[in-house]
């Protein structure tokens, strides 16, 4: 049995299954994103931060952050980014200081040893993306396209999240 979903001859079954597909991916891409970052460090014989420290650091940039922001904003799960921030301390890639209002709260920014790694993975980002261009895999109108439909996912989930229950 068939059952119309707004798309000729699509039934329940073939949106749930595309949908899989795509969850899928998007787990697969996340996972492989990471394998790509420890493989140039790896290469870089930089071997005191793992995959997603040096992430954290590319996303953190030249801000000056609490845990509790970067899990606001949704890069992180709070024990996660907790143990990477104390990680990244001690090793040197990152200053802290309690903030002044909120004694319990950490601010953190990168040291000049942060910034060179975030800018080992600003260049990876910017090779990859200088390749996908070249090689005709991805346009640039393409990845907007697929910004704009993963943006829509991302508000859908983030509204079940806040809204449903």
């Amino acid at each position: 049995m068939s059952i119309h979903t707004g798309i000729p001859g699509a039934s329940k079954s073939d949106d749930l299954t595309t949908y899989m597909d795509s969850l899928a991916l998007v787990e697969r891409l996340h996972r492989l994103l990471l394998d790509v970052i420890k493989d140039e460090f790896e290469r870089l014989n930089v071997l005191d931060i793992n995959a997603v420290q040096a992430l954290l650091l590319f996303n953190i940039g030249e801000q000056e952050v609490t845990a509790g922001e970067l899990k606001t904003r949704g890069y992180y799960q709070g024990s996660n980014v907790s143990y990477n921030l104390k990680k990244l301390v001690e090793t040197g890639y990152m200053h802290h200081q309690r903030c002044d209002m909120d004694r319990r709260s950490v601010r953190v920014r990168l040291t000049p040893q942060g910034r060179e790694v975030r800018g080992v993975v600003a260049a990876l980002f910017a090779r990859h993306a200088a390749g996908l261009i070249e090689r005709g895999i991805v346009t640039g109108p393409r990845l907007d396209e697929l910004n704009v439909l993963l943006r829509r996912m991302e508000r859908y989930w983030t509204e079940q999240i806040r809204y449903i229950y």
